[in-house]
């Protein structure tokens, strides 16, 4: 059986790494997973060439969102946040999952942060800012504040916390109306973060959690300030591997090997 993570870069995802260690793990012999850079112009001739060789795919940027009107089943959790990271193929049809949301609470949850955070910011307003707004949902936050550069570009996110039914308010990115959040989550590509970390060395913006979705380079100068200044911190790579073994899960019908896909992960970053 084929698998396979589509995006735009895709050079640099781990996810082959995680997969075929779970394929080894499973002993799927005959399963393989590659990496195919996919734009949203080529995605639907790309899932028209997945024949019944295929198992399923996981999904990146830019995809996420592209790829729900090319479903023949959206799950729940999908629809709601807006975004699908998992195509899995099935009797011909294909179905859409969104395992970012339980790999964002589990990775949280494993590192001890548990219970509704009173306070959540947000920064970033596309689909993985979804996922992490249902995520502190799923925790029982009640509402959230995002800070985004442009408000017009957030229209998806809103959306996305009406049909969860969690109250969302917008912030200036650099200058978020939220000082000391329970739990910061940057959904933000690394680099882009840096000003939180000035803030966080300055003690101008002090979260008492950090989740930052970026898992290459790490620590960013993000996770390195706020470790520093005495935040727990979670990176991105428990959130892709919980991910990845939920698309694991889906795919191939078997319990994810989790702790064989953590130590390929983390040898492949270099420990």
């Amino acid at each position: 059986m084929r698998a396979a993570v589509l995006g735009s870069p895709i050079a640099h995802s781990l996810s082959p790494v995680l997969h075929r260690a779970a394929y080894r793990a499973l002993g799927l012999a005959d399963w393989s997973y590659e990496a195919i850079d996919c734009d949203e112009a080529r995605l639907p001739a790309l899932l028209a060439g997945c024949g019944p060789g295929w198992a399923g795919l996981s999904l990146t940027m830019p995809l996420k969102r592209a790829v729900l009107p090319l479903l023949d089943l959206t799950d729940p959790l999908a629809r709601e946040v807006g975004a699908a990271n998992t195509v899995v193929f099935a009797a011909g049809e294909r179905h859409g999952h969104n395992t970012d949301v339980p790999g964002m609470i589990t990775a949280l949850t494993e590192a001890g942060i548990t219970g509704a955070p009173a306070t959540v910011l947000i920064l970033g307003g596309g689909a993985t800012a979804c996922s992490a707004l249902a995520a502190v949902h799923g925790l029982g936050a009640a509402r959230a504040t995002a800070a985004v550069r442009d408000p017009a570009r957030a229209t998806d996110l809103l959306a996305a916390g009406r049909r969860l039914g969690i109250a969302v308010a917008l912030t200036a990115f650099d200058q978020p109306a939220v000082a000391a959040p329970d739990l910061l989550i940057s959904t933000v590509p690394a680099g882009a973060g840096n000003i939180y970390a000035e803030r966080i060395s300055r003690g101008d913006l002090v979260p008492r959690n950090l989740l930052d979705v970026v898992y290459h380079p790490w620590p960013t100068a993000l996770a390195t300030a706020a470790g520093q200044a005495g935040v727990t911190v979670v990176g991105g790579f428990p959130m892709l591997l919980h991910q990845a073994a939920g698309q694991v899960a889906l795919m191939t019908g078997k319990q994810a090997p989790v702790e064989a896909m953590r130590a390929a992960g983390l040898a492949a970053l270099g420990g």
